[in-house]
């Protein structure tokens, strides 16, 4: 039924599963993805979106990196949006709306294709290991399965409990079993654990909504693919709504708040911060009057519709009640009530920074098993894990991103020497070098990482080769180039003959301005220069300033990663460096100063003296 010996397993099927299983088997491992409902592989358990801010610049990453969450948007996107692009282009996300069975569809069919993966229906309780080495998995049905490596990518199933009111029970997601077991062997091997909540919104019929009492929210055309590598003629298919909570809504639940399980102590652990249940929003934000309510399409053919900002897990009832209150939901018909889940996880300063467990050669674990949030961040966590599992069993270095490189360096780097006691959501905000990290050129950065691991082909460099040539031959045209542009001032107006660079580094010009000119226009047009194109250029020369200071702090940066910390440094000999620092640092183990600095309680000054004691002994 199975092969000998499998390279990796992946246990779990969701996005981060899913990731994993193809990165490993497309560098050569004889890879086996366990699940526990093959039909629901690449499920979108909550929103039916991917992207978002800061999420959108980590499915562009995965993409260049050779991963699969890109093409798989492209081919189920039913509406798709660029996010904050009043703001600088260092804010700029992508967000699709999707169709969440197509999604999981074309999931399936990609994992389907891969002659080097395995897929198989089943739950694994239990890891086999032999002298702190995982040699293998065994099933729920009493199967062992032997392994080199494996991967964890659990989810929300360990030890799940489905919150809906008073009523509670075993699942990991509505209508499917908990997993038992796996945190109990870990614990024993000696891992701490925690727990975390999560939640959902109801889904409603939306041939029961008024769609004329909501605001219209379009997409935006043209459609730009998250695939570097999409051809596709993509279409905005459906449109989504905006509508609001008020007074009565809010009324009617601060009224119920003992029937929550979040108010009345039967969930003790915390929620995402940033993505608050109903209840949570009007106790937090209790002079707010409304919140806003997103009504998303769940896919073009189903009627059932998703309520984003109305996560809960109030009683069936009193959602149902709080709901008609909304404008245009007067007589919904709900299809699925909202409800909370707590599941464990397990705090991810007990991983490497390969995503290696630190107590458990070979075993690797990604996404919400580490404590984080969200399709994306838990696919850019299973990539890395699939590139490292293969590496390890295959005795090469393994492969970190920095910060400087990648929100999924960032993220990973976060998690490892920051941890985490609430999940872990990425916003532009987390990572220092935004300005260099952004959505446009996530290929320029990572696709040549990609082809030095061998998961990059070669269309996808020649792809990326043929852009550069693109922009470095339309900056020298700009440098060189002067057209004559009329500069008016109140009601005074001149002439200036100007370089095309020197125009659009001024905030109040815009690409869009100067385009019309019949020099440029027919640049453009002889060298087929693309309208991304043309924005990276204008990016380029506008925050050249910014650019070069953000360069500048990361030769800095690197300059600490390369002061190295001896292996089996005795910290006790650092006499003048905190007591908190000092027992953070024995725990942690850092191999540079970099990697000593990112870890929370140790301070610049600890920093500091750590340095002037390793030069001294140097």
């Amino acid at each position: 039924m199975f092969v000998n010996q499998y390279d990796v397993i992946v246990v779990g099927g969701g996005h981060s599963g899913s990731e994993a299983a193809l990165a490993a088997s497309n560098l050569g491992s004889r890879t086996l993805l366990i699940t526990t409902n093959l039909y629901n592989i690449g499920q979108m358990s909550c929103n039916p979106a991917m992207g978002g801010i800061a999420k959108g610049q980590i499915i562009k990453e995965i993409d260049a990196l050779g991963g699969y969450s890109g093409i798989i948007t492209d081919k189920s996107i039913i509406q798709f949006r660029m996010l904050n692009k009043s703001k600088g282009p260092a804010m700029w996300s992508p967000r699709a709306q999707c169709d969440r069975f197509k999604f999981s569809k074309e999931w399936r069919l990609t994992l389907e294709k891969n002659v080097n993966l395995d897929l198989y229906q089943d739950t694994v309780i239990d890891l086999i290991i032999k002298n702190y080495k995982v040699i293998g998995v065994k099933t729920i049905f009493g199967i062992f399965i032997k392994s080199k490596s494996v991967i964890l990518t659990n989810g929300t199933f360990l030890n799940g409990i489905i919150h809906i009111g008073n009523k509670k029970n075993n699942g990991g997601r509505i209508s499917e079993n908990s997993v038992k077991g796996l945190t109990e062997k870990l614990k024993k091997m000696g891992f701490l654990s925690g727990k975390m909540k999560t939640g959902t919104s109801p889904r409603l019929d939306g041939n029961s909504l008024n769609y004329s009492k909501m605001i219209e929210q379009l997409g935006d055309s043209p459609i730009e693919p998250f695939s570097y590598l999409s051809k596709l003629n993509i279409k905005n298919k459906k449109k989504c709504y905006i509508t609001y909570t008020n007074v009565k809504t809010h009324k009617l639940l601060r009224e119920k708040f003992n029937k929550s399980p979040l108010f009345n102590g039967n969930i003790k652990c915390v929620g995402p911060r940033y993505c608050p249940s109903i209840e949570e929003k009007i106790y937090r934000f209790s002079n707010k009057e409304n919140h806003q309510i997103f009504v998303e399409p769940e896919g073009v053919n189903t009627r059932e519709v998703y309520i984003n900002g109305f996560s809960t897990s109030m009683p069936e009832k009193i959602q149902y009640k709080a709901l008609i209150t909304i404008p245009g939901f007067e007589k919904a018909k709900m299809i699925r009530p909202g409800y909370a889940i707590e599941y464990d996880y397990f705090p991810p300063t007990q991983l490497k920074n390969n995503l290696e467990t630190k107590l458990i050669e070979n075993l690797f674990f990604a996404g919400q098993i580490n404590g984080t949030t969200g399709y994306e961040e838990a696919a850019a966590q299973g990539l890395i894990a699939g590139i490292n599992a293969n590496l390890k069993i295959n005795e090469k270095k393994p492969f970190i991103i920095k910060r400087n490189e990648a929100y999924i360096g960032v993220l990973i780097d976060d998690l490892i020497y920051k941890g985490t006691e609430e999940p872990y959501r990425m916003f532009t905000s987390r990572a220092e070098y935004r300005i260099l990290l952004r959505q446009d050129n996530a290929d320029e950065r990572l696709t040549n990482i990609g082809e030095k691991l061998g998961l990059v082909s070669f269309d996808r460099i020649k792809k990326l080769e043929k852009k550069r040539k693109k922009i470095k031959k339309c900056l020298f045209f700009f440098k060189k180039k002067k057209i004559n542009y009329i500069i008016a001032n109140n009601f005074l107006s001149k002439k200036e003959n100007i370089k095309i660079c020197d125009l659009l580094s001024r905030p109040e010009i815009y690409i869009n301005d100067i385009i019309k000119y019949s020099l440029i226009k027919d640049f453009i047009k002889k060298n087929n220069i693309n309208k991304k194109i043309l924005e990276q250029i204008s990016i380029l020369i506008k925050y050249k300033g910014y650019l070069l200071k953000e360069e500048e702090n990361v030769k800095k940066m690197l300059r600490l990663e390369n002061i190295r910390i001896p292996n089996n440094f005795n910290y006790n000999k650092v006499k003048s460096i905190s007591i908190e620092a000092m027992e953070k640092l024995i725990n942690y183990k850092p191999n540079s100063i970099g990697e000593a600095s990112r870890i929370s309680g140790v301070s610049p000054s600890d920093i500091s003296i750590l340095i002037l004691f390793l030069r001294k002994k140097i």
